[in-house]
This record gives C-alpha cells, sequence and structure tokens, in this order.
C-alpha cells in the first residue's frame, strides 16, 4: 500500500512548518507533498499533487481554506485549521469534517489523525460538504473582529497603540504590560488596566499566540527560538533585549523535528 500523503495551507510560515512537525510525529508514515500560502496555492498544489489529505487554514488572504475547500470537494479529506474554535460548527463534532484549532494541541491533533487513519483504512466514501461549509462560513461571518487598537492611559496623555505595532503582551499584576514599537520604531511599553486574559480573547488569534499563563506575543516579532531544560524555552524577538518565556504546555508551537 502508497504512504498516505497530504497538503498544507496556512499563511504563517511559523505555523504552518509547526503543523507539519507535528504531523511527522502523530502520523510518521504521512508524506507532506506540497506547503501553501494562501487558498490559490492550495488549489494549485492540489491539483498537481492530488494529496489524501489536506489541512487549510480557514482564515487565509485571498481565497480562504473553506473558499479552497469548495473547489477540492469530495476528492480528498478536509482537515480544517482554525483559531475561531466557537463557530466550529456541529458537522467538527459528529465527525463529518474535522478541525484542529491554533495552537494545535498533540493530543487533539492525535484524535484526528486517528480518524483520517480509519477513513483511508476502510476507503469510506467522502461525504459532500458543501451544505456544511456554507453554514460553517455563515458562522464565521458572524464572528466579531479583532481588536486593532489598545488605548493606554498616561496621566493626562491617552496614546492609541496599534495592535499590529505591539511586539508582546505580558500579566504585570494588576495591570497588563503593553510592549510595542512607537512611530520611530523604537521600542516602546505601556501598562494598562485590562487583564491579559480578556485582551487575549479580542487578539487576532492568527497573528498573536499564547507561549506562557502570562506571555501573549506577536508572532511577527519573533527572532528565533531557544530550547531550554525541562521541555521550556526562550523567545528572542527582532530589535528588543527581552527573552520571553515559552511554558511546557507552549512548547509544541516551537518543537523542531
Amino acid at each position: 500500500m502508497s504512504r498516505p500523503t497530504a497538503l498544507v495551507a496556512d499563511d504563517e510560515p511559523l505555523l504552518r512548518e509547526a503543523l507539519v512537525r507535528q504531523l511527522g510525529r502523530a502520523w510518521p508514515e504521512l508524506d507532506v507533498v506540497a506547503l501553501a500560502r494562501n487558498g490559490r496555492e492550495a488549489v494549485r498544489m492540489f491539483e498537481a499533487q492530488r494529496p489524501d489529505v489536506c489541512f487549510l487554514d480557514v482564515h487565509m488572504p485571498g481565497l480562504s481554506g473553506l473558499d479552497a475547500a469548495r473547489q477540492i470537494g469530495q476528492r480528498a479529506h478536509l482537515v480544517f485549521v482554525t483559531a475561531y474554535d466557537q463557530y466550529a460548527v456541529r458537522a467538527f463534532a459528529e465527525g463529518v469534517l474535522d478541525y484542529v484549532v491554533k495552537p494545535v494541541e498533540p493530543a487533539r491533533l492525535a484524535a484526528t489523525v486517528e480518524r483520517l487513519q480509519a477513513r483511508l483504512r476502510d476507503a469510506r466514501p467522502l461525504p459532500d460538504v458543501d451544505a456544511l461549509l456554507q453554514q460553517l462560513d455563515a458562522r464565521l461571518q458572524a464572528a466579531p473582529a479583532p481588536l486593532r487598537w489598545i488605548r493606554a492611559q498616561a496621566g493626562a496623555t491617552l496614546r492609541m497603540i496599534a495592535v499590529d505595532d505591539i511586539d508582546y503582551l505580558r500579566a504585570d499584576a494588576k495591570y497588563t504590560a503593553i510592549a510595542w514599537r512607537d512611530d520611530a520604531g523604537s521600542p516602546a511599553r505601556a501598562l494598562i488596566n485590562t487583564p491579559l486574559k480578556e485582551l487575549l480573547a479580542q487578539l487576532d488569534p492568527t497573528q498573536f499566540a499564547q507561549v506562557h499563563r502570562s506571555v501573549v506575543v506577536n508572532l511577527r516579532a519573533i527572532s528565533h527560538v531557544t530550547r531550554g531544560d525541562n521541555e521550556t524555552a526562550t523567545i528572542h524577538l527582532k530589535g528588543r533585549n527581552e527573552v520571553l518565556p515559552v511554558s511546557r504546555s507552549h512548547l509544541h508551537l516551537f518543537r523542531q523535528m
């Protein structure tokens, strides 16, 4: 029997590579034959490679993962990679479609792999998912827009901080410390009263990831990650001297082969 093949599509290179590494551990027999940066690439690479399984990020620029899934149709087993667990349709839970949530947890991925292996082994017919994709699309369209600005008060001065300029957020006693870049691109810090947990729920989960119970980082601000002892790691940022901790429960985001 030939080895199963897969396509992985995600516009964030760090998350795309992390999923490939996790698949290598969870499903060693799987050959990832195509890596796509957006939905258009995913469809083009699917037509060229015809993989058995497609892991599609729901939110990609241009052609989304849902759009790509409609074009792929019943020619492959589909797994959606989403940051919006609360908007997953009931069909996911019933096993008609499958999904994993960013950051991808090993246990959830292992369960997904087990279901895919069973479907491939039993040669089950692929379901018609058009109606389910429309339902999921409607749910996602109703999702609230991610936070774009954070207000930081310092005395009589109110500063508007663009979320895209933030490098990381860190819980600091009763406050949250915001590390960001000012208009000149220089590192800056501000304290706000909003709890980190409340902010995290409003941030774009495709751009920001919790790496420690007290730290959320902008994935685009990461320079490199260094492995440490006891299944931990540290994050080094572009143009900043601070080093951020990565706890054991979040290390799978950066685990190497």
